[in-house]
Parts: C-alpha cells; sequence; structure tokens
C-alpha cells in the first residue's frame, strides 16, 4: 500500500467489496509522471478519499469511480526544496583563516603580557618597590594606650594603696583617669614643693644586700682603695594608677615590687647628671631635677676618666679569691717548637681537667696561697662558690654613646664589684670585615682595632671574633641557606652561638656564662636581679618543667604559681582542643581521629630517633625514679643549665620562619625532624656543660641550629635543666586579660608552639606591646620618656614642669603632665637602641682663639 493513501482517520468498519483493477504500467504518461512530477490523479485521489461525504471513509475510492484503481499505490517521491538563503554574506574561507590566526596570536600574545606583568609585580613587591595593599589591622590595636606609666615622682602613693589603671575586672566600673592626678602633690601656688625622699637601695628591706647578706671584701674602683661607687637609690611607692605587670610575677622570684626608681637614682652613680669636667658624661643637665642631689650625698661624684674596668675586676676577683673555685691554668694552644720555651717539654691538658693533674703557673701559685692563708684566718669554707663570666655581644663598628657607657658601667659596677668578684663581664666584639683588618696575621693589628673602636675604659675587656674564624673552627657544617646565600651558617645571625661556645672553650675558670646585648636595660639593681633569678631556678623541680616552660604566666588569668603548674600538667596530659584538632574525630573529616590529645611528659632525656644522632650521651643526666612516683623532687637544688626570659616553645607545626633551621641531622627513612625547643631573644644564661656539649657536637657531629633554638635543643636531647623565668612584663594597651592569655598560649595543648596557632611566627605582632621581645616598640618608648626625653611629641621638660589644665588625661598625649620625673618599678626592657642624649660639648676639644693684634 502506498504512503500516499494512507489515512489515520479511516474507520475500521468500511472496506471495499471488490478488489481493485491492475493499472497498465507501460502508460506512457505514467512513465512521464513518475519521473518529472507528481500528477493530478494523485492529488485528486487523496483529496476524494479524505474529502468525500460519505460514512465509509476509506481510503480507496468508490466503486462507482469509472478511473480504474491500480493495486499497488505509485512510487512517491521526496519533494525537492529549494535552498534557504543564508542569513549574513559568508566570507571566502581564506579571509576565514586570517582571522582564525589573527585571534589565536592575539590570545597567545595576551597570556604572554599577562604572565609577565604577574612576574614583574612579583619582583617588584619582592624589591620592595611597590607597597603592598594594607591588611585589616589587628584587634589589639582598637584597645586603649595605658596612661599611669608616665606618672612622676610627685604623685607616688603606696604599693598598698594603688589603684591599678590595669587589669581590671569586667564588672569594674570605667575609672575616671583624671582622679589619678587630683590628690598629686603638685601645687602650682607654691613655689616649695613636696618631694618624698630617696633610699639607699642597699638598705632596702628585701634586697639581696638584706636578705641573703654576703661577707667579702670591698672593692674600690682606684688602687689605693678609696673610689667607692654611689649606691642606688630608690622612691618608696609607685606613681598613683600605675598599671601591674601582665606577665610573670616579682612575688614570685622575690623581686621588689613597691618601690620605683627614677633616671638620677639609677644612673646617677656613672657620670649621668654631671658635667664632664666633673668626671661625668655631660649629659641628663637638662628638664626636671629637683632631689637629684641626693645621690650623691654619702658618697661623692666620680671621675670616671682613666678608669680601667679589666683592672679593677682582677683586683676585686683577688682581693676574693677564697671564696671562689681555684682557677684552671690558662692552656695555651699548641703552636709547635721554640728553643727558649720553658714550658715545651710539659705535657699537654685537657682544658676540663682536675686541678690536681694539671700545671700550675707562679701566679696561681700564688693565688692558691693567700687562698689558703685567708681560708685558715676566717675559718673551713663549707662550700667554694662558683663564677659566672657576663659576655656583652657587641661588634667593630658600633656606635659607643653616653648612654651605653653609663649602662656598660652599671652593669660592671652591680654585678662585680657589688659581689665580690663572683661575676666577671666581657665584651664580646665581631670584627665585620676582617679583610681589612687582618686581626689574626699580626698582634698588632688586633690592639690597633681595639683602640680605635672601643672606649678606653672597656678596651681591656675586649675578646674579638670573626665568620671566618668561625668556618676554620667549626668546618663540615652542611648549609640550608634558610635566608639565602647572604646569611650562611657561620655568619653572626645564623651562627652566633658558635662564637659564645669558642669563647667558653677558651674560659674554663667559668661555671655559667650570661649572654648579654647591649640593648637590653634593667630599671634596678643587676645583681639583685641575676642573683634571684637564678636561685629561684636553681629550686625548680624537673617534673612538669618543660610543660612549664612553654606557657607564659598570665597571674590575673591563672592564679597561683601551684594554680598554674596544675593547669600545665593538666593540658599537657588531658590535651585541649584548637584549630588544629577541633575537627578531628568528625565523620567525613579530611583528617584522622587521634587516639589521645594528650602529650608525653618529657622526663630525661629526647633522643633524636636515629641513634647516630647521639653524642656523647653516656654522662647525660637520668631521672632518679619514674614520672609518676616523682614528688616534685629531682631538679631541687640543681643549677640550670640554661635560664631563658621567654617560653621555650616547641617550633613543630608552627609558622616561625626558622623552624626548620637545624642540620646535620638524619631526617631521611622517616626519622623526621628531631625534638627541638626555642625560645626568641638569645639573651640567657648557659652552663659551661651545655655549651662544651654545643662545641664539641658542632665540631665533631655537624649538627647545628639557628641560635635561638640550639641551646635549647641539646638542653632537650641531652636532660639538661632548663627553665624559663617569668618576670615581669608590661603591656602598652588594654588587653583583655583572658584574651590576651588565649592570644599567647595558644598552640598545642594550651602551649605556646606546637601548632600553627602558635604566637611565635606570623602572630608575632600581638607581642610588640610588652617591654620584652625583640621588636617591640614599648620598650625604648618608655625607656626614652623615662630619661625625660619627648618620643611621638610627648613628654620631655615642659611635661614633667608643668600642668596643661585644658587637657582631660584620657589618652597618652591628653595627660596634664607636672607629676615630675617618672618612676619605674623594676623590669626588663628589651630592645632600647641608639638613644641620643642631650650632650654638652666636650671642654678637651681645642677651639682656636685668633690671637688679638697689639697694634690694633
Amino acid at each position: 500500500m502506498g504512503v500516499s493513501s494512507w489515512n489515520p482517520l479511516r474507520s475500521r468498519d468500511g472496506r471495499p467489496s471488490k478488489l481493485p483493477m491492475y493499472e497498465n504500467l507501460n502508460s506512457p504518461s505514467k512513465e512521464r509522471n513518475s519521473n518529472d512530477s507528481y500528477g493530478d490523479s494523485d492529488y485528486d485521489d487523496y483529496s476524494d478519499g479524505s474529502s468525500s461525504p460519505s460514512t465509509s471513509n476509506s481510503r480507496y475510492t468508490s466503486v462507482s469511480t469509472s478511473a480504474a484503481t491500480p493495486i499497488m499505490p505509485k512510487r512517491n517521491f521526496v519533494i525537492p526544496r529549494k535552498p534557504r538563503q543564508p542569513l549574513a554574506y559568508r566570507l571566502p574561507n581564506k579571509v576565514v583563516r586570517y582571522l582564525c590566526f589573527g585571534l589565536t596570536s592575539f590570545i597567545i600574545l595576551m597570556i604572554i603580557t599577562l604572565i609577565r606583568a604577574s612576574h614583574n609585580e612579583n619582583k617588584a613587591l619582592a624589591e620592595g618597590r611597590i607597597d603592598r595593599p594594607p591588611s585589616a589591622p589587628p584587634a589589639w590595636e582598637s584597645y586603649p594606650f595605658l596612661t599611669r606609666y608616665y606618672g612622676g615622682i610627685r604623685n607616688l602613693v603606696p604599693f598598698s594603696k594603688s589603684v591599678p589603671e590595669y587589669p581590671r575586672e569586667r564588672d569594674e566600673l570605667p575609672i575616671d583617669k583624671l582622679s589619678y592626678v587630683n590628690g598629686s602633690n603638685w601645687q602650682p601656688d607654691i613655689e616649695e614643693r613636696s618631694l618624698p625622699a630617696s633610699k639607699e637601695y642597699i638598705k632596702y628591706p628585701q634586697s639581696v644586700f638584706q636578705n641573703a647578706p654576703e661577707q667579702f671584701q670591698e672593692c674600690y674602683l682606684d688602687k689605693a682603695n678609696k673610689v667607692r661607687v654611689p649606691p642606688l637609690r630608690y622612691y618608696e611607692g609607685r606613681p598613683n594608677g600605675f598599671p601591674e605587670a601582665v606577665l610573670g610575677s616579682y612575688e614570685l622570684l622575690g623581686l621588689p615590687e613597691d618601690i620605683c626608681f627614677e633616671r638620677y637614682g639609677r644612673y646617677g652613680p656613672y657620670g649621668f647628671g654631671y658635667s664632664v669636667r666633673s668626671g661625668g658624661l655631660g649629659t641628663g643637665e637638662l628638664g626636671e631635677k629637683e632631689g637629684f642631689e641626693a645621690t650623691w650625698d654619702k658618697v661623692p661624684q666620680v671621675d670616671w676618666t682613666g678608669t680601667d674596668w679589666a683592672d679593677v675586676q682582677r683586683r676585686c676577683y683577688q682581693a676574693n679569691a677564697a671564696r671562689y673555685k681555684a682557677l684552671p691554668p690558662k692552656q695555651v694552644s699548641p703552636h709547635g717548637f721554640f728553643i727558649n720555651e720553658e714550658t715545651a717539654a710539659a705535657k699537654l691538658h685537657a682544658r676540663d681537667a682536675p686541678l690536681d693533674k694539671s700545671p700550675q703557673s707562679p701566679a696561681d701559685s700564688t693565688v692558691k696561697e693567700k687562698s689558703a692563708a685567708a681560708t685558715s684566718e676566717e675559718g673551713a669554707v663549707s662550700k667554694q662558690l662558683p663564677r659566672t663570666a657576663v659576655v656583652i655581644r657587641c661588634w667593630d663598628d658600633y656606635v659607643w654613646r653616653e648612654e651605653d657607657i653609663m649602662n656598660v658601667r652599671s652593669l660592671i659596677s652591680e654585678l662585680v664589684l657589688a659581689s665580690g668578684g663572683r661575676y666577671d663581664v666581657h665584651l664580646l666584639v665581631q670584627v665585620k670585615n676582617d679583610a681589612a683588618h687582618p686581626i689574626w696575621a699580626d698582634a698588632a693589628v688586633y690592639e690597633k682595632r681595639i683602640k680605635d673602636t672601643i672606649p678606653e675604659e672597656f678596651q681591656g675587656l675586649v675578646t674579638f671574633w670573626t665568620e671566618t674564624q668561625m668556618l676554620s673552627l667549626y668546618q663540615g657544617i652542611f648549609d640550608l641557606f634558610t635566608r639565602g646565600p647572604d646569611l650562611p651558617v657561620h655568619g653572626v645571625y645564623r651562627g652566633l652561638q658558635m662564637a659564645m661556645q669558642h669563647f667558653a672553650y677558651l674560659h674554663p675558670e667559668y661555671d655559667y656564662y650570661w649572654q648579654w646585648e647591649m640593648d637590653i636595660r634593667y630599671i634596678g639593681h643587676y645583681y639583685d636581679l641575676f642573683s634571684k633569678i637564678e636561685n629561684w631556678t636553681k629550686e625548680q623541680p624537673r617534673k612538669g618543667l618543660w610543660e612549664r616552660n612553654a606557657r607564659f604566666y598570665l597571674p590575673s588569668v591563672h592564679g597561683t604559681w601551684e594554680d598554674f603548674k596544675q593547669m600545665a600538667r593538666v593540658q599537657s596530659e588531658l590535651g585541649t582542643t584548637n584549630a588544629d584538632n577541633i575537627w578531628n574525630g568528625i565523620p567525613g573529616a579530611d583528617k584522622q581521629p587521634q587516639a589521645a590529645r594528650g602529650d608525653k611528659p618529657i622526663w630525661g632525656p629526647e633522643r633524636p630517633k636515629d641513634p647516630k644522632d647521639w653524642f656523647e650521651s653516656d654522662d647525660d643526666p637520668m631521672p632518679e625514679t619514674t614520672y609518676e612516683k616523682d614528688k616534685y623532687v629531682w631538679g631541687v637544688g640543681e643549677d640550670a643549665d640554661y635560664i631563658t626570659f621567654n617560653p621555650m616553645f616547641d617550633p613543630e607545626g608552627t609558622t616561625w620562619g626558622l623552624a626548620d633551621d637545624i642540620t646535620g641531622y638524619n631526617t631521611s627513612d622517616g626519622n623526621g625532624m628531631p625534638p627541638r625547643r626555642a625560645q626568641i631573644i638569645t639573651a640567657s644564661r648557659m652552663s659551661r656543660r651545655l655549651l662544651m656539649k654545643m662545641h664539641r657536637e658542632t665540631a665533631f657531629l655537624k649538627h647545628h641550629a639557628f641560635p635561638e633554638m640550639w641551646p635549647g635543643t641539646v638542653a632537650l636531647q641531652h636532660g639538661y635543666k632548663a627553665v624559663f623565668v617569668p618576670h615581669p612584663l608590661y603591656v602598652d594597651r588594654e588587653w583583655p586579660t583572658e584574651i590576651f592569655a588565649r592570644t599567647l598560649n595558644n598552640g598545642r595543648n594550651g602551649a605556646t608552639g606546637g601548632a600553627r596557632t602558635s604566637v611565635f611566627g606570623q602572630r608575632e605582632h600581638n607581642l610588640i606591646g610588652l617591654t620584652w621581645f625583640y621588636n617591640s616598640g614599648f620598650a625604648p618608648n618608655l625607656y626614652r620618656r623615662w630619661l625625660g626625653l619627648k618620643v611621638n611629641n610627648d613628654g620631655g621638660e615642659e611635661f614633667e614642669l608643668t600642668v596643661d589644665e585644658s587637657k582631660n588625661g584620657t589618652s597618652v598625649n591628653e595627660m596634664r603632665g607636672g607629676e615630675g620625673r617618672m618612676c619605674l618599678p623594676p623590669m626588663l626592657l628589651h630592645p632600647v637602641k641608639d638613644v641620643e642624649l642631650p650632650v654638652e660639648v666636650n671642654p678637651e676639644e681645642d677651639i682656636e682663639i685668633p690671637e688679638s693684634d697689639p697694634a690694633a
């Protein structure tokens, strides 16, 4: 059946009654129609079948139709359609090819241009030629500044009656800061203004001189034993509203909390406040000075001209040699054969050999005879005291200012003379350009460089060192270049401890070594500070010590020291929730659940995984019992091998940029990084045992780490006693103490390190406002204001003398002033650099005066 006769609407009932007739296929008309086009009959058949009024609706024509219907339908052909006209004109293929080539070239050129622009911008950012877009300010910048640090001696109140401006409880009402000055002793209408009297610090009841007095021969500045150093003077109380220390504790360490020092009582004994003609520094003669003469009431001003501190220290030690361990002989390093050398046949001994087996020089024999005589006169000495070296780091191009000189004078006077020779002060000076100054090639060049760069009074204290010297001593260290090729491992930045190690090797006469810096200042008496710190660390038990070392202590949040100890123990054993483990154990989390959050307590040496990295471990101290059985006994009475002023944190997992600056260890084969600890700022005390272990391990096993990480790492791996001292620290802004505590102790399990959320690394900006940090902004500003200088147009002579009634006292620049010289309680400050004090003209400088003409 043909397609043309199909009708989908036809009825199933109507059927044709007769068979159709066959069509003559040879018809010429058929051939023409079938080849060329559709015939009219096709349309007629379709229309008849579909439009007939009959009820059958058959697809076939009626039997009454005269035309014969073929039995097979005609073949249908697809009707050819006319091609559609394009919407637009079609471009030639040649033009299309050119357009595609141009578009592709443009895209490639654009990609190259963007890559080059990105590279140039990154290079410019790295070189500092383009300022980075300002980031959002940290939250602490919104906290207001504290103002009562800048109160003066005319507004002193007893410590028990002082209401501190900070910290305060949340539910306390805001303070009217003008109430702190309304009760001031300042009375503008009266010429004679009341001023409390200062007192000598050596007579302060809680000082080391009264609590633990020592019997020794007094030390003098001159050989005739007539010139004494005037004592420091203090004021009782504090300026009204003076804030409390946010970190650390005075009471814990036994430091004085209820007194304060102003600049003349602190530095007046060392030449501050009188002229060069009188033997002073020629500075401190401006500003508010009332009452400063009391500094020299009993002991006159010292003429510091011609002082030789090396000779002063020797005479002080010799006068009290009986109190200390006998000096080991000075060992001369091997230097070949000399025909006229008397000691050529003597056997070379190790520097740490027992004294009874070492050769003695005539000078040592004389000292021993004097010591024995003194001992027989005074009675048997129960225990001879160890001696300590205070090593101040410096460099040959350092610009010595008057403020630096009076600080070093105070350090020597208060540690050496006030202790009877228990301490010695040295200057460890780096020669930066030993190519221009070949100090190792000629002894005369060595001495000349000292005279050209160091003040005359300190020249006898100098020990030079250079980077090339350290390179020759500690050869073979694999350099990681963690700070680029300009800062090698033997350099002053990454290899600073090498010079300290070698210094200790050259000086076996000391049991302990304080590493000090030129930019550290202490408002108080140095011997009082050092002796109390050393005594406190000696009494610390080893149980939980490393866990406490890793945390800041905030008394307003943590409570008493016993509360803090228990908190550190619980956090370490049970663990805490922080950003690094908050998702552990949650279904679908990427991190795998940990078996326990707590840390294994550190009890004894923490060895590297590879036994080949162990070095001379046989003599390492081991625990006397298990951790659980110890009753906080082990370590009590043991001198600390390592004392720091900042927490010793675990750099693993932190953002601290030098966490991986440790070399010489096997970190492959699944060993990972060795156990290590770091502390910011290298100022610390190290025992000879620790320094010698560092020295030998660096020289023989090629182990080394960044200077702030190397001592703590060696102490941890060898089980030495290391203690962080929670000394008092102040903050410049009104931090909420709870937030401050969480910010500082935000590492693993409540410690300062061990996690990416550690405050050490990218979050160190939170520590800028403290009085002790490597980049503190508060410490230098506070110190300069205390000296009477202007800072940010605040402070100075006018501020100390004049009351400005127009100011409301709500901020630092709105303080009214007129309270006199600033008075600060004992505190450590770092860093304090480049303090320029007004200085009078040196009268020794010749002024050319033209001669008058008699004939004129």
